[in-house]
């Protein structure tokens, strides 16, 4: 496992600005998500913000694979796409439900943050399954404090989204984060033996994101054949939210609220 970076004063601040940036746009975009609009006019907003800070697009031209690099500012994926849907021309339906991914670079360092956001009038079941994946976020960031480890993190998540009777998804993630975009330790949303982290004791200084991804059927995904968008493997809907957090000697920090 590389090694774990312990921030210090002065970049915690530079990060703390481009997640203010990315709180900004996340904001910005929950007025702007009404039936009709395009994920690619979204898209539009998020970019000419994030650049109107003196900061650029972390996710534009992310990958590595150099003949599909990531073609767009934000993630934005509509009920059953998990993660990393490319905005294109499809325009939101009332009903429907919007999970948008922000990552921001300033100054050489990084922020990342995600919401889910209905469009209009949504069921029942998915405003529970929005309410529940943004309370296990909370119950992550509450085991987030010195001493404590990454699996407790972990643990917290897994258990209430799975005493509500939803799935966290296994294939995919939260990480470090700060002078790259993705940095150690892994942050898995379920208790895990296979990572290495999980037993890495967290620090002041650490910066972290962690993002419940809930799915309302099973925890299984597939990748589309676009290489990027994540899709439940049962059709139903999935949900997403992200903080990136400072731990610090007391209550951890979240830096993107």
């Amino acid at each position: 496992m590389a090694k774990i970076l312990i921030k210090s004063e002065e970049q915690i601040e530079l990060m703390r600005e481009s997640c203010r940036i990315v709180a900004e746009v996340l904001r910005l975009l929950a007025s702007s998500i009404v039936a009709g609009i395009t994920t690619s006019e979204l898209d539009r907003i998020a970019e000419e913000y994030i650049r109107s800070q003196g900061a650029q697009p972390a996710f534009k031209g992310y990958g590595n694979d150099k003949r599909n690099l990531f073609p767009a500012s934000i993630c934005a994926s509509i009920d059953e796409q998990v993660v990393h849907g490319v905005p294109d021309g499809r325009q939101l339906q009332a009903g429907e439900i919007i999970s948008i991914d922000v990552g921001v670079r300033k100054l050489d360092y990084y922020g990342d943050g995600a919401w889910t956001f209905a469009v209009g009038k949504v069921s029942e079941d998915k405003r529970r399954l929005m309410r529940v994946t943004e309370e296990a976020l909370y119950q992550g960031i509450a085991r987030a404090r010195p001493g404590n480890h990454v699996r407790d993190i972990s643990e917290a998540v897994q258990r209430y989204v799975e005493d509500e009777g939803f799935s966290v998804v296994k294939e995919l993630v939260g990480h470090g984060v700060g002078k790259k975009l993705h940095e150690e330790p892994a942050v898995p949303n379920f208790v895990s033996t296979d990572n290495p982290a999980a037993g890495v004791k967290l620090r002041p200084g650490m910066t972290i994101a962690i993002e419940p991804m809930v799915n309302a059927g099973n925890d299984k995904v597939n990748v589309h054949s676009d290489g990027w968008t994540v899709l439940t493997d049962d059709g139903r809907p999935s949900a997403h939210f992200e903080h990136t957090i400072l731990i610090t000697k007391d209550e951890p920090e979240v830096l993107t609220k």
